[in-house]
């Protein structure tokens, strides 16, 4: 079934709606101030008729008569007077203005008491950081003027501090991360702990900027989100730097639909992150975002599941379709990393000649593959102890060569075992991702660079911070995917899951020997993988390609050619049954 295209509301106008939204907004204050003095009177007549009802209804009955008599009569003497009519009119229209005035209190010239000493105190503690002997007119001085070094300041219903505008002399070292770094947790501590700030440093006009973010919404479920053809969304952020939306249910009971700011990862043959590393402490959702990725990932490719920490995360999608192997022993993951190596090489070869004979590239080598792994380094020890190999050096190949031949791979770790891994995997994986609490440092260790908010020490399944590649730093939130086999889930966000997962095409308690076998004169490849013919395995065998690089599930031989005890089959490829030669 050929794919709608995206409406074009939704590809590509954001930028436009975003500008009609600025000049609705401009023409709608311009309308009002242009318009203010009629709407006063307007408001002043509905309020002098509505006092004129009051005392109607307050009026007895039996006074009511003589009530219209001096009305009428009133009405009367000014119709007869000179210019009594425009002098009433006058009268009517000053008096509906000045009922229709702003009652409202008006807003304080400047910071109460409480708020006044907040700020002094915030400045008396930048005194020791901003200030220098050597200065002969210092900004910051004890006991000095505060209003001349903090400008702007917003409070909130609280009193505590929402938005911050700080000077500072020109000598301070604001290009130095740790001086950076000083100040920011200074000023976190004293506007109030438990919020996120969001710093913005102006070196050339010596101003920073302190605002207090909102806090990212929990409740969005797994959905289908709109994307194209190799973004993957990791999860939603603030629209500070990020100037695309998606439309999507932001309630839990999809009751709410909103645009959201996404963090998007764009994966593929022009991908510069085609890999990506999660850390995170136990239970801050790095198994609940590979869970997402792998659910979108199964819309236009293939996965492979490996995990090692063997509690059952991702057995939901065992047997499903697109789903090659979900493996949680170590003789699984060995052989399905084995067959991705494999198979990366075997795209890389036919790609390879595709491009050589001027061909467009074969349709097995266009559908993505994406490996992911959640605590590989759990199988390193076990495959240390029983003196096999690590599953880890099998991913140097997809690693190094998987973007041209379509290959993901998504690895999961936890923070204090990050040294485990190998240096290709640290290498490699240039789309970084850090859930759950975590210092400034280890923030700075694996992003790179550090965040420009603050890190909260008590945060939801989900929340951390993203950086792709050497873009900025996104705070992130992962959108709530929880294993729908878990009996802690909620019916709402377990059925949500259940909805993204692909049809079983494998019944879950079957083993994968026991599916039917091709006949013998065909290879066990998996769906999307190369069939090679007697004259291209002929071909290799002229050019003498190695035994480890032929692909998984080739044709070894003719059914002719088989020794009469049963034919050398082909590694088979995880999932699939191997495929034998009949005996003679």
């Amino acid at each position: 079934m050929a794919r709608r295209p995206l409406p074009r509301i939704l590809s590509n106008g954001s930028a436009q709606l975003a500008r009609s939204r600025e000049l609705a907004r401009t023409a709608a204050d311009s309308a009002t101030d242009v318009l203010h003095p009629l709407i006063t009177i307007t408001r002043g007549l509905r309020r002098l008729a509505s006092a004129g009802r009051r005392r109607w209804a307050d009026t007895p009955k039996d006074r009511r008569g003589a009530l219209l008599f001096l009305v009428a009569s009133v009405v009367l003497v000014v119709a007869l007077a000179p210019y009594g009519p425009l002098l009433a009119v006058i009268s009517l229209m000053a008096a509906a203005a000045w009922q229709g005035r702003d009652r409202g209190p008006a807003a304080p010239e400047g910071p109460d008491a409480s708020q006044a000493q907040r700020l002094k105190s915030l400045y008396e503690a930048l005194v020791p950081h901003l200030s220098t002997a050597e200065d002969p007119a210092p900004l910051y001085v004890h006991g000095g003027d505060w209003e001349r070094a903090l400008s702007e300041y917003e409070f909130d219903g609280t009193g505590r501090v929402t938005h911050l505008v700080i000077g500072y002399p020109a000598y301070f070292t604001d290009g130095e991360p740790e001086s950076r770094a000083r100040i920011e947790h200074l000023i976190g501590a004293k506007s109030g702990r438990g919020r996120e700030y969001h710093f913005v440093w102006d070196q050339e006009a010596n101003q920073l900027t302190v605002r207090v973010l909102a806090p990212l919404p929990t409740d969005i479920a797994a959905q289908p989100f709109v994307t194209a053809p190799g973004e993957t969304v990791l999860g939603f952020t603030d629209p500070i730097r990020v100037q695309r939306t998606l439309p999507l249910n932001h309630g839990a009971h999809g009751e709410e639909r909103r645009d959201v700011p996404p963090v998007v990862w764009r994966t593929g043959i022009r991908s510069t992150e085609p890999h990506l590393l999660a850390a995170g402490q136990p239970g801050s959702g790095t198994s609940t975002l590979l869970r997402s990725i792998a659910l979108q990932a199964l819309h236009h490719g293939d996965v492979v599941i490996v995990d090692g920490g063997g509690t059952g995360e991702f057995a939901c999608l065992t047997g499903r379709d697109g789903v090659l192997a979900v493996e949680c022993g170590l003789t699984g993951a060995l052989t399905s990393l084995e067959w991705a190596a494999h198979e990366t090489e075997r795209r890389l070869i036919a790609a390879g000649r595709a491009h050589q004979a001027g061909d467009p590239p074969p349709d097995d080598t266009r559908r993505p593959l994406w490996l992911i792994l959640d605590r590989p380094t759990a199988f390193s020890h076990l495959a240390a102890a029983d003196g096999r190999t690590d599953p880890q050096t099998l991913l140097q190949v997809p690693l190094r060569h998987g973007r041209p031949a379509n290959v993901t791979v998504v690895v999961a770790e936890q923070l204090d075992a990050l040294e485990s891994l190998i240096d290709p995997v640290r290498q490699h994986t240039r789309a970084r991702v850090v859930l759950g609490p975590a210092t400034a440092e280890q923030l700075q260790s694996v992003l790179g660079a550090p965040p420009h908010t603050t890190p909260l020490d008590q945060v939801p399944p989900g929340r951390g911070f993203a950086r792709l590649g050497s873009g900025p730093v996104h705070r992130l939130q992962v959108p709530a995917t929880p294993d729908p086999y878990d009996e802690a889930t909620g019916d709402v966000h377990r059925q949500a899951v259940l909805d993204l997962l692909p049809p079983r095409t494998t019944p879950a308690d079957e083993e994968p020997g026991l599916l039917v076998p091709e006949p013998a004169d065909t290879a066990a490849v998996l769906p999307g993988s190369v069939r090679l013919e007697k004259d291209a395995v002929e071909r290799m065998t002229r050019e003498k390609v190695p035994a480890e690089k032929v692909p998984a599930g080739a044709v070894a031989a003719e059914a002719e050619e088989a020794p009469a005890t049963g034919a050398a089959g082909a590694e088979p490829a995880p999932g699939q049954a191997a495929v034998a030669e009949p005996s003679s």
